[in-house]
C-alpha cells in the first residue's frame, strides 16, 4: 500500500506488460507479457514473472514463469489484470 501524499507506482504489481525479448543468436525479437511483481519508478524497471510460452530458444535462460527485470525502455503495452477476464 502506497502510503498517504506520495505517488502511485506506473505499474502496479499484478498489472501485465508486453516487452520484446532478443534472440541474441539469430537477432530475432519476440513479444510476450510478463506480470509486474515490483516496480521502481526512480530506476525505471519492473521485475516480474514471464506469462508468455517463449517461442523462440533461449537456451533454458527463459521460459514461463522466469523471473525477469525488465527496463521501462523494453515495454510496448500495459493491462490491468482485470482486462484479461471476459465481461
Amino acid at each position: 500500500m502506497t502510503p498517504l501524499g506520495t505517488d502511485m507506482p506506473t505499474y502496479e504489481r499484478g498489472d501485465y506488460v508486453k516487452v520484446e525479448f532478443q534472440d541474441k543468436t539469430t537477432g530475432l525479437g519476440e513479444w510476450m507479457w510478463v506480470r509486474v511483481e515490483v516496480c521502481d519508478d526512480k530506476k525505471e524497471l519492473i521485475v516480474g514473472r514471464l506469462d508468455s510460452e517463449p517461442l523462440n530458444d533461449y537456451h533454458g535462460k527463459l521460459e514461463q514463469g522466469s523471473s525477469v527485470a525488465v527496463s521501462y525502455a523494453q515495454i510496448r503495452e500495459h493491462r490491468k489484470p482485470t482486462e484479461f477476464t471476459q465481461q
